[in-house]
């Protein structure tokens, strides 16, 4: 009994409110004001409110609480041993130590142009000067982007 009029006083506040503040001339939030303050007269109607109560003093529903929250201790606890012990998943880790042995592509590794792909009048010594070169083309690449835009 005692929720229910503290849900009707704090929705009859709430209107209080709103209407000052539509008196001055905030109708949007006086609008806001005025749909959450009827939220708490809203659940006293649908019988939410003296559900609530109910459940909050009922030393049945408390002991039901209790063996949910021990249930779940139990449940997370088995979980902690089982991951600790290696009980679950043994051979999925297995696998995934072989399949983190191998590489996903060997050959990844190799160069990209093999000796074949050099022309035939650049010997195999001058790997040194190739990148300077490269590196130039590709700072001409971002040049002629950039005058391209203005910049």
């Amino acid at each position: 009994m005692i929720a229910e009029t503290i849900c009707s006083a704090v929705s009859a506040a709430g209107l209080g409110i709103a209407a000052v503040t539509a008196y001055r001339k905030r109708f949007l939030s006086a609008a806001r004001i005025a749909a959450y303050s009827l939220v708490p007269i809203g659940l006293v109607l649908t019988g939410a409110v003296g559900w609530a109560v109910d459940t909050a003093f009922s030393p049945t529903a408390w002991l039901g609480f209790g063996l949910l929250g021990g249930a779940w201790l139990m449940f997370l606890g088995t979980r902690a041993v089982e991951r600790r012990k290696g009980i679950v998943g043994r051979k999925e880790r297995r696998a995934a130590k072989a399949a983190g042995r191998e590489a996903v592509a060997p050959a990844a590794s190799a160069p990209s142009l093999g000796t074949a792909a050099r022309p035939a009048g650049r010997s195999a010594a001058k790997p040194a000067s190739a990148p300077k070169a490269g590196a130039a083309d590709d700072f001409s690449d971002i040049e002629a982007i950039l005058k391209k835009h203005g910049i």
